[in-house]
């Protein structure tokens, strides 16, 4: 089977979509006070950096403005370090850099 790059990619803008989606008509301090939001939240980053690992380390390496090191490395912390999670880091991951990941994958992924 043929390793489609534009799979991953797709999912990964997916999922960042669904995550901004579910923030836009929400708060901080909803996230805090609502656990199935928050995991969730968690839920899709942890699939954007699932996806993210999938793609080929050929596009990965001739597309460094997307910062894959750290999706990845997001993605393993929600996974295996479940109890030391920074919800901090989870929200402003949400509502900061998602957006900007968004705009380089619509880039990519012209419809």
């Amino acid at each position: 089977m043929q390793h489609d790059d534009r799979v991953y990619l797709r999912h990964m803008l997916e999922m960042s979509r669904k995550a901004r989606e579910l923030a836009s008509s929400r708060s901080r301090v909803d996230f805090d006070q609502d656990e199935v939001f928050r995991l969730a939240l968690r839920h899709l980053i942890q699939i954007v950096g699932e996806a993210a690992s999938q793609v080929s380390a050929e596009f990965r390496s001739t597309h460094a403005e997307i910062p894959w090191g750290e999706i990845i490395g997001m993605r393993h912390r929600v996974v295996h370090d479940y109890l030391g999670i920074d919800e901090e880091i989870v929200w402003s991951t949400v509502v900061q850099d998602l957006p900007q990941l968004i705009q380089i994958l619509e880039r990519q992924l012209p419809d």
